[in-house]
């Protein structure tokens, strides 16, 4: 594991294997750390920071706000989360990477690929969130957050937080966290913000982030205008709807969706995927 300031945030990464580089946009929401790919899902059978070093330069890092990462409190959207990626390229001294995201990593490689084309080789997009029960849990941990704030006011709310240190599976210590957990420089700015422009500020990133039921990430115009290699593996369930795979489908010109569904998807036929994408991109 190392650190680096990365878009000013002390950012959580780690790198092995050989191979053309795969930046890895972990699943678990907004608790998207390198963890999380030994532990969610088809991943913890897979082991996918061991079972790929062969065939690539894996780079996993915890996303802003998550983990060991820090985080800065500002309005939360697809771009910030992009452009901190794309900065960990940078620091590394990558030009182009392979692009993998599970969940609502899937999102965030999105917003990459609509915002940084040119940096991407290909788009694997493994179970992307969307549809109505998506927004409206997403939505809904923003405003239980607003809803505890309201209550029990700041302190109470940093207390919570350095217990959990998560935001999507305890949505009332909010999307800081994390790094309120982590770093206690932060957690004292964090009490002394005014409570109403905190309130606007989580309103704001809420509408910026799970404003209507596309697949997250992305506008339909923004998807549209996509011309990357982009390969898809669907979920099936509340927040990993099959329509969203089917909707990125539609909308990827070069998208190519897998018909293996869960429950048949299992870390031998994943990783196969993986390695399909990968030897179809010239």
């Amino acid at each position: 594991m190392a650190f680096a300031e990365i878009d000013g945030i002390r950012t959580q990464y780690e790198v092995a294997g050989e191979g053309p580089p795969l930046l890895m946009l972990a699943p678990a929401g907004f608790d998207s750390s390198i963890s999380r790919w030994r532990l969610n899902g088809v991943w913890k059978d897979m082991q996918p920071l061991d079972t790929l070093r062969r065939d690539f330069t894996l780079i996993a890092y915890d996303r802003r706000e998550a983990g060991e990462s820090g985080g800065r409190i500002e309005p939360l959207n697809w771009a910030a989360y992009a452009r901190h990626a794309v900065a960990l390229l940078d620091h590394l001294k990558i030009d182009r990477a392979f692009v993998i995201g599970g969940c609502m990593g899937v999102s965030v490689a999105l917003a990459i690929g609509a915002r940084y084309p040119q940096r991407v080789r290909g788009l694997l997009l493994h179970w992307p969130v969307g549809g109505y029960r998506w927004m409206i849990k997403a939505r809904s941990n923003f405003d239980r957050h607003l809803d505890y704030l309201k209550t029990h006011g700041f302190a109470a709310v940093a207390e919570r937080a350095k217990r959990s240190g998560l935001f999507w599976n305890d949505p009332e210590a909010g999307p800081w966290s994390a790094p309120i957990k982590h770093d206690a420089a932060f957690a004292a700015r964090y009490l002394q913000q005014d409570v109403e422009a905190y309130r606007a500020l989580i309103a704001q990133s809420r509408d910026n982030l799970f404003s209507d039921t596309m697949p997250s990430g992305a506008s339909g115009e923004e998807l549209l205008a996509m011309q990357l290699p982009a390969f898809i593996m669907s979920g099936d369930d509340a927040s990993h709807s099959a329509s969203s795979a089917q909707a990125l489908r539609e909308l990827l010109p070069n998208a190519r969706l897998s018909s293996l569904m869960p429950p048949a998807q299992n870390a031998a036929s994943v990783a196969a995927w993986i390695r399909e994408c990968k030897a179809q991109v010239h």
